[in-house]
């Protein structure tokens, strides 16, 4: 099972403090990605046309933070052609790099809808399915980062766990949904929007689970993608 240290102990200083400042970069990524989440979700809760169009300009800057973490990869893979753990934590950062960048495209396309459902003047009450949803997918990508972080497998399983639970909230909200546009057409165009606000905030949930398995993959070798559960468990515990 992969340390912390296993990866800042080399003949080369440089090598150790190349492979520090990619993940610290990565975390700072990850940091900004889940600033501009929460910030999307409250200009949608608070009906706040400003902040959201914030959020969309933003995500240049993310986008920006994503080629340059794919550069320092390229770097580091051409001139050290890392193995063993050094290699796996390259991959790793790659693939989470790409779902931190899609979920900055989430969180814009979020408030978006927030833009639009603040002139369609809806009523915040209609938004419990979306507020709970919003909450639970920022709580997994906050510790989908932190076990990346503390290199915590644990945790990692708690949030593909918990993506389990968002999926069947998700069917439920649209259910909700549908019932809303059934007994009012005239309300069509804006549950629409609701819904894809919602549709964003259970990807979101999507790519925290693809970190969190790409965090068992750097620690203990392992590719646990397209698995069930039961299986996840199955193959963490026959590797301890």
């Amino acid at each position: 099972m992969l340390k912390k240290e296993d990866y800042q102990q080399h003949i080369s200083a440089t090598f150790n403090t190349e492979l520090e400042t990619l993940r610290s970069h990565m975390l700072a990524m990850g940091g900004k990605v889940e600033q501009q989440l929460t910030t999307a979700l409250d200009a949608l809760m608070t009906m706040d046309s400003g902040a959201a169009e914030t959020i969309v300009r933003q995500d240049n800057e993310v986008n920006r933070m994503e080629m340059e973490i794919d550069d320092e990869c390229a770097t580091i893979l051409a001139r050290r052609q890392p193995t063993a753990s050094d290699l796996r934590l390259v991959i790793a950062i790659i693939k989470i790099n790409r779902d931190l960048e899609r979920v900055g495209d989430e969180a814009a396309k979020v408030a978006k809808q927030a833009v639009r459902l603040s002139e369609d003047g809806i009523s915040q009450s209609r938004f419990i399915e979306i507020r709970h949803i919003g909450t639970r997918v920022t709580v997994m990508l906050r510790q989908a980062l932190d076990a990346f972080a503390r290199l915590d497998v644990n945790k990692a399983i708690e949030v593909v766990r918990d993506d389990f639970e968002v999926d069947t909230e998700y069917d439920t909200g649209m259910r909700s949904l549908i019932t809303f546009m059934v007994e009012d057409p005239r309300k069509i165009g804006a549950i629409l929007n609701e819904m894809w606000a919602l549709r964003s905030l259970e990807r979101i949930g999507d790519h925290a689970c693809n970190i969190a398995e790409h965090v068992v993959y750097l620690v203990n070798g392992m590719d646990i993608r397209h698995g069930g559960l039961k299986d996840l468990e199955d193959k963490i515990q026959g590797g301890e």
